[in-house]
């Protein structure tokens, strides 16, 4: 079964999104609870077959998303591994993330 790989960046992701809700909801729980349902999403992704998620040619080579409970998961398929690339809240914007660090994360 394939597990996901993440980038070193992801772990930052998370940790953001962590601090974010905990900061929103009040509750480090609740956002302990929702970046470790992010991570195991994205282990559930990549055990699927074939090649899952919305293509986002606009984004990147190969890159794919799939939305989690306000949250966007960014991956690829990269030599036979399922690779998470970013993960972002809802409201961030994606379009000038993506192109500011194009030539530097993928």
């Amino acid at each position: 079964m394939r597990r996901a790989t993440f980038l070193a960046s992801v772990r930052f992701d998370l940790v953001a999104i962590q601090t974010y809700i905990a900061r929103e909801s009040g509750s480090r729980s609740v956002a302990r609870s929702l970046t470790a349902g992010l991570r195991q999403r994205c282990h559930d992704l990549a055990a699927l077959p074939g090649q899952i998620g919305r293509a986002r040619p606009e984004l990147g080579p190969n890159i794919r998303s799939s939305a989690f409970r306000g949250c966007i998961v960014f991956f690829r398929y990269r030599n036979g591994r399922f690779e998470v690339v970013e993960i972002f809240e809802g409201h961030r914007d994606i379009d000038g993330h993506f192109k500011s660090t194009r030539r530097t994360r993928l």
